[in-house]
């Protein structure tokens, strides 16, 4: 029977983690952690997909993003007129968000379901902060990412790399694994870990 305090987790691996050879050491961290794999594909993702992953026609979401990249400028608006074409934070936030659907669709991701004792937060924490320069030292992105907003767009790619994606709610989860995994989602979670067995 499954815990009040028990959740599940969507994870994907980004194509930038796969082409670094990181699935083993991420698995790695989950699971020294006591959390469990209960589903878990490779695949290449349609536009499609991560268009419903994304918010990507919701403005004030956007806004947001467009809003996060100005402040990865310090201010400095001369300079996100010059990489950008515009200030505009939702004209910002759309071209940005094109790019983010180019970088998932680049190459192979892993989508993996994880479940565990408050696995939402404690997932979060093991990935680290989204700007990978500001990730916690010990964390998947502390340890393996050093990508930039700024170093991305002086490279001419817009979009930072981060290694990884984790659910940030309960109710994100759900909805992310309905759609990465839809009918096909079957969680195989009728195995026990030894510490799930110690613990409950």
């Amino acid at each position: 029977m499954k815990k009040a305090n028990v959740e599940r987790s969507f994870v994907m691996i980004k194509p930038d983690g796969i082409a670094r050879g990181l699935i083993g050491r991420i698995f790695q961290r989950f699971e020294e952690q006591g959390l469990k794999l209960i589903a878990g594909r490779m695949i290449t993702a349609t536009r499609k997909q991560v268009a419903a992953h994304y918010p990507g026609k919701n403005e004030k979401w956007l806004r947001n993003l467009g809003d996060k990249t100005i402040a990865s400028y310090d201010g400095d608006t001369n300079s996100v007129r010059i990489d950008f074409g515009t200030e505009n934070t939702l004209e910002m936030g759309r071209i940005v968000y094109n790019k983010m659907m180019d970088y998932i669709t680049s190459g192979p991701i892993v989508i993996t379901v994880w479940e565990g004792n408050e696995a939402i937060s404690r997932i979060r924490k093991l990935v680290g902060s989204t700007v990978p320069t500001f990730a916690e030292v010990g964390s998947i992105r502390g340890s393996f990412a050093f990508d930039t907003p700024a170093l991305a767009v002086k490279s001419g790619r817009i979009t930072f790399k981060t290694i990884i994606h984790a659910s940030d709610s309960n109710d994100e989860a759900a909805r992310e694994i309905a759609n990465w995994f839809g009918d096909k989602y079957k969680p195989l979670d009728n195995y026990e870990r030894v510490d799930y067995i110690d613990i409950f």
